[in-house]
């Protein structure tokens, strides 16, 4: 059952109980109260109607009547005062009597109470009201008056409220029940949205939001809702790019990683099956040397890219610029002695904080690319500023729209020229991820047969 339904259903049970037993209360109260006014009212009237006929029998000529004079006294009193409605009783015996109603006992003791006495009895589907009162007479004589009087139109009219009470109810109950259900569909149309919403972005569509604009808990959890949505969203794009980021990398690895194994496979095979001369057997020989050396830079430079992904554990320290390029410009030492090649290097008194391995990692892969792409003979300049470092060269330049993809594992601008000098295409890949590892980023300038200049700009 749903939470609507439960709710409606308790509400409305709750409601109809809490009416029903205070409509029960009020009735029996009610009824209660005009039983009570009626009985009093009667008693009312037959202790003034005792007191009236006292008066009658106080007749002092009666002493003198016999029997049958008496009798007719009594009956023309009784007529003067209702004889249709009341009993009057001589000691233990009836002496006047016109009601339909019969004494079983006369002599019965409530008949003798000195406060009188009142009971309703119930006769088929008639209640008669009985009251007894004393008449006070002079002398000796006892005599009681009782009324006898039909008070069913009462209880009729207490049944006409029971039955006007249960037609209320029972309409208020069918209004309340329509209301309830009305207003706890409305309560919880902003728990629907929010479990419609939550549907649908667990099949998928994560751009779905809860549309819930109140201002109580429900609002409150719908916006906590949709920066949970939001958040989740960023973090599936994110994980998506990663992902298409992995596989473009694994396809470019497979696909870079094909070229050396061929060649691999190539000469060992001719080594297996041919018989070569020596000179071309130590060509082959070297040339498998090369592409396994080639093969190892390219898994230590993947390795070195995915370990900085998976651990952004870096030590940083000071460091001063003089220092970070004396380190790099004695590493590159040989390399820059094969090509004829000369680095300079401008710094002053700059400071950096940093990691030292990191940073001397990420100028020798910008100098290594500066290297590849300049002539025999050229110059290489690596400058330090306040807040950035700047490697430039005089090389054959990069094309404006090949830009943007440099720093992509694996992309190459000139494929054939990369692979003759021993390129992966990781190296602009390593650097970009190191200088993000120190709130850094890479801008490259170049213009084609004029140079490259790569700056390393810190943001903090």
């Amino acid at each position: 059952m749903k939470l609507g339904m439960k709710l409606s259903l308790i509400t409305i049970l709750v409601l109809l109980l809490g009416m029903g037993v205070s409509g029960a209360a009020v009735l029996t109260r009610s009824a209660r109260r005009i039983r009570e006014i009626t009985v009093e009212n009667y008693e009312r009237q037959t202790e003034a109607t005792a007191h009236a006929i006292g008066k009658e029998l106080d007749y002092e000529p009666r002493a003198h009547f016999n029997d049958t004079t008496m009798v007719a006294y009594y009956q023309y009193v009784m007529q003067k005062y209702g004889a249709s409605r009341y009993i009057l009783l001589e000691k233990d015996r009836v002496a006047c009597n016109k009601t339909p109603f019969v004494p079983a006992n006369p002599k019965d003791e409530r008949w003798q109470e000195p406060d009188g006495y009142s009971v309703i009895q119930k006769q088929n589907e008639r209640y008669l009201l009985l009251v007894c009162r004393t008449v006070p007479v002079s002398g000796n004589e006892a005599f009681r008056l009782i009324l006898v009087q039909d008070i069913s139109p009462v209880y009729a009219d207490i049944r006409q409220q029971i039955v006007f009470f249960c037609m209320v109810y029972l309409v208020t109950a069918i209004a309340a029940a329509v209301l309830v259900f009305a207003v706890t569909g409305r309560v919880l149309s902003p728990l629907r949205e929010l479990s419609h919403a939550a549907q649908d972005i667990s099949d998928g569509r994560l751009e779905r939001r809860a549309r819930v604009k109140t201002c109580d808990e429900v609002g409150q959890l719908a916006a906590a809702f949709n920066t949970m949505a939001e958040r989740i969203e960023h973090q599936v794009e994110a994980l998506s790019e990663e992902t298409q980021r992995q596989r473009q990398m694994l396809g470019s690895l497979t696909h870079e990683m094909k070229t050396p194994m061929t060649s691999i496979m190539g000469y060992a095979d001719s080594l297996l099956h041919v018989n070569l001369k020596e000179k071309y057997r130590q060509q082959a020989l070297r040339h498998i040397y090369e592409e396994c050396g080639r093969l190892g830079r390219l898994g230590s430079k993947l390795m070195c890219l995915i370990g900085m992904y998976d651990n952004d554990s870096i030590c940083k320290e000071e460091v001063s610029a003089a220092g970070l390029f004396a380190r790099v410009a004695q590493l590159e030492e040989a390399h820059l002695a094969k090509k004829k090649m000369t680095l300079s290097c401008t710094c002053g008194s700059e400071r950096y904080v940093l990691d030292r391995d990191l940073f001397e990692s990420l100028l020798m892969n910008l100098i290594d690319n500066a290297i590849k792409a300049g002539t025999e003979g050229g110059s290489i300049f690596l400058t330090a500023a306040c807040d950035r470092i700047v490697v430039c060269d005089e090389g054959c330049g990069i094309a404006q729209e090949e830009i943007p993809r440099v720093t992509e594992a694996f992309y190459m601008v000139d494929k054939a020229r990369s692979r003759k000098e021993g390129g992966s295409g990781l190296g602009l890949a390593l650097c970009s991820r190191i200088a993000q590892l120190h709130d850094a980023r890479l801008e490259i300038e170049s213009t084609l047969g004029e140079g490259t200049k790569v700056s390393v700009v810190f943001t903090k």
